[in-house]
């Protein structure tokens, strides 16, 4: 029926029909007559057809405005009509020497517990503080700098201290929670006693930026004002026990170096410092916090 109501005569036919008609008709104009008064029966029928629930429907809406409504109507019309809350957005920056691809796997997890994820990336191999910084920085304002939802932050180790930097110089509206995997807040001294050799030097000035010293990256930043947790992992073996960190550590960062003043929770995995991207428990220990502001 509804191609027949919004079907367009074709123009042949119109100028056909303007034309003096012969005393005698024609088959074919026969049929066109025919097929005129079918349409008009059609049309008239289809307004019937609709016409009726229409006005059913009108009258149905003019007694419930004298007539008490059903209580339960009126949340869901309200429902109906609010928009739709916008997800949390929740950043995640990688850590030294890695890309976006190394947090995919944490960032699958968090996404499937209900957040919209941002992967953050930048160059940071013979990169400066600044230079990566910048990249961040960019990354953040174009992805959150105008969400009217919840923005929280997630980093693994040197990302941790990047989010720390960025939200020191940004203000940024509805700012959510804050997770530090690994992040050596106090710097490592897996960076102290390697400073000298080849591939430190390779590494760039971003890499031993990252020492225990007062000139340190991690020095340089104020204490965070907004909720952080700390998640620190605690292994036997691996690079720190041939850097002969005989503390608890990750592997590379001792877990006291890991601690924050004004941090709103800390906890301590069975975790080494690559694998916590990865790491099951880690994700719902971040899902948590983010959740619920603690552990």
């Amino acid at each position: 029926m509804t191609p027949l109501l919004y079907h367009r005569p074709n123009p042949g036919r119109d100028s056909q029909q303007d034309a003096p008609a012969p005393e005698r008709r024609t088959s074919n104009q026969l049929r066109s007559g025919t097929r005129r008064h079918a349409g008009r029966w059609l049309r008239a029928l289809a307004a019937i057809v609709l016409g009726v629930p229409l006005a059913l429907g009108l009258a149905g809406c003019l007694a419930t405005a004298d007539a008490q409504t059903d209580p339960a109507a009126e949340p869901v019309q309200a429902r109906l009509q609010a928009p739709e809350q916008a997800r949390e957005q929740v950043v995640v920056i990688h850590g030294l020497g890695r890309s976006r691809v190394a947090m995919w796997p944490l960032a699958r997890r968090i996404e499937a517990a209900g957040y919209d994820v941002h992967l953050v990336g930048y160059d940071s191999l013979g990169a400066t503080v600044d230079e990566a910084l910048a990249e961040v920085r960019a990354q953040i304002d174009a992805c959150c700098a105008a969400s009217t939802a919840p923005v929280h932050f997630v980093g693994h180790s040197l990302g941790g201290l990047l989010i720390r930097a960025y939200l020191a110089d940004h203000a940024v509206p509805g700012l959510g929670r804050v997770v530090m995997l690994g992040t050596p807040n106090q710097g490592t001294p897996l960076v102290d006693r390697n400073r000298d050799a080849w591939w430190m030097r390779l590494a760039g000035p971003l890499a031993n930026a990252l020492g225990t010293g007062p000139d340190g990256f991690a020095q340089a930043l104020p204490s965070p004002t907004y909720p952080v947790g700390v998640i620190a992992g605690a292994v036997s073996g691996g690079p720190g026990a041939a850097a002969r960190l005989t503390e608890p550590n990750d592997g590379l960062v001792p877990v006291a170096s890991t601690r924050l003043d004004g941090m709103q929770d800390f906890v301590v995995l069975e975790v080494g410092h690559s694998m916590m991207r990865h790491n099951e428990t880690v994700a719902q220990h971040t899902i948590a916090f983010l959740r619920d502001g603690r552990f």
